[in-house]
């Protein structure tokens, strides 16, 4: 069987239905690449932390208490300066008011002095610390004590604390203050505070008796 001549026109050979398809044009072209300059990497930088240690903030803290209570100290010290009169402990000795010594008169002297403020390194009626107090009662009855905490307990005889009396000595690391009965102290304080009776807070201290 013959077709006419008619049924095949070649001008039609590149019309869509028998022209090649895109993807045969995409396999016959060239193929391409693409390059893909170097790319820096970023340096990211931190800064560098630290931190203050528990140790560290507390040694801080001691120091900055140290120095607040040094120049608290020098105020004091001045003030007790210009306010400090009246007989001194070497008049006492001298010429003692109460010659004829006994604890209950001690303590009876020793309780006029209720409501004086402390001051570090103070010995008179102006302002007293801790055993500048002890000595400027003392030495009214003439006895004779150093300035310290050990050296007035080592002036006197150890006696156990059923034994104490008011007027004998409550000896403690650092501190000493009078005997005032019923387990009571009566001292001169720390800076900020006055002479005052109050309870002892520590069983770390025993009782020293001057005059025996």
């Amino acid at each position: 069987m013959s077709l006419p001549a008619f049924a095949f026109n070649p001008s039609d050979a590149q019309s869509a239905g028998f022209g090649p398809s895109a993807a045969d044009s995409m396999k016959k072209a060239q193929s391409q690449t693409v390059e893909v300059g170097g790319v820096a990497a970023s340096t990211v930088s931190r800064d560098a932390a630290s931190a203050t240690t528990e140790e560290q903030l507390a040694a801080q803290k001691a120091v900055a208490a140290a120095e607040a209570a040094r120049r608290q100290a020098a105020v004091e010290l001045a003030t007790y300066a210009s306010k400090s009169t009246g007989p001194s402990v070497s008049d006492f000795l001298a010429n003692p008011p109460y010659p004829n010594f006994s604890l209950s008169q001690v303590f009876s002297v020793a309780q006029q002095y209720i409501g004086t403020p402390y001051v570090y390194g103070g010995a008179t009626p102006a302002g007293f610390d801790c055993s500048g107090y002890v000595m400027y009662v003392y030495a009214q009855f003439g006895v004779s004590l150093p300035h310290s905490v050990s050296g007035q307990a080592a002036r006197g005889k150890r006696i156990s604390i059923a034994d104490a009396q008011p007027g004998d000595l409550v000896i403690m690391p650092g501190h000493d203050g009078f005997y005032a009965g019923n387990g009571n102290i009566m001292d001169a304080p720390d800076s900020g505070r006055s002479i005052s009776i109050r309870p002892i807070w520590t069983s770390d201290y025993y009782i020293v008796r001057l005059g025996i």
